[in-house]
């Protein structure tokens, strides 16, 4: 053996030496996926958990943006391992029944959500009835959000049972339906939106719901976590978190999406500061 080759043997021992001492607290991280729909109050809740796991369980988390569709189907196939966007009784019940038993319900992380179709205050319609007679006003539109949202297959059922026939459900996103109504809102035009709390768009304008006679849009909701099937047993501390984790109520959480509505926001910054601002709640998701 000649000198270079006895020096690079000598070279692969240490590293294998090395190697070989690395600790076992060095291991990579556990990684949890948690996919979410982009709405507001979604992406809100979605930094807040990842924030608290990896400050607190030390674990990597993966945020997701997908569609509802995807999201029900990732956590049922076992692709992610949560969710925290689930809308329920009525928004996702579609989903929640085709895929039952394939994933696991821990319960609201929230009360008192609502959906509905809402204007400007300065129009004059006050129901979903009377949106029809008004069609020439509202550019014969109801601005909607992404096509596979819950609140868009309802108001898809709505537009019928109202008789909008004339008039078109226009989808898009969460992002553009805003726009659109900054703009309405600018120009005092009439515009009528999908709509949900909770939202920040109702702290930055002055808007209201139609009544809905028929409950086309259902009553109040509950957005709950689900999470796949197996994960008390492969991440028992990610699942005692997620099972713990909510909010005291719909005003702390439209606290945290107003914060991120700010320019500049850092919405894992922001996560931080709400568990400084709220230390008690932020201590019982991991008691």
């Amino acid at each position: 053996m000649n000198k270079l080759s006895r020096i690079c043997l000598g070279i692969t021992l240490v590293c294998l030496l090395v190697l070989g001492a690395v600790p076992a607290d060095a291991a990579p991280k556990k990684k949890v996926t948690v996919v979410y729909v982009e709405w507001d109050c979604a992406t809100a809740t979605s930094y807040l958990a990842k924030a608290a796991m990896e400050e607190k369980l030390g674990v990597e988390v993966e945020l997701l943006p997908v569609s509802a569709a995807a999201m029900w189907a990732s956590v049922a196939s076992g692709d992610a391992d949560a969710s925290l966007t689930a809308w329920l009784p009525a928004t996702h019940a579609s989903y929640a029944e085709k895929l039952a038993g394939r994933y696991e319900d821990l319960g609201p992380l929230v009360a008192g959500a609502r959906l509905g179709w809402a204007v400007p205050e300065y129009v004059t319609v006050t129901s979903m009835k009377e949106v029809g007679a008004h069609a020439r006003e509202f550019k014969n539109t109801v601005t909607g959000i992404d096509a596979g949202a819950g609140i868009m297959m309802l108001s898809e059922k709505a537009m019928k049972v109202y008789g909008l026939d004339s008039m078109v459900l226009q989808d898009g996103s969460g992002a553009t339906m805003a726009a659109a109504l900054g703009d309405a809102v600018r120009r005092k035009e009439w515009i009528v939106v999908t709509a949900w709390s909770p939202h920040w768009m109702f702290g930055r304008w002055n808007l209201r719901y139609l009544e809905d006679p028929e409950g086309a849009l259902g009553g109040s909701e509950e957005i709950h976590a689900i999470v796949r099937r197996g994960l008390a047993e492969d991440m028992p501390e990610v699942y005692a978190f997620l099972d713990a984790f909510r909010y005291a109520d719909i005003g702390q959480l439209q606290t945290l999406m107003a914060w991120n509505q700010e320019s500049g926001a850092d919405l894992l910054a922001n996560a931080r500061r709400f568990m400084k601002e709220n230390p008690e709640l932020a201590a019982s998701w991991f008691n």
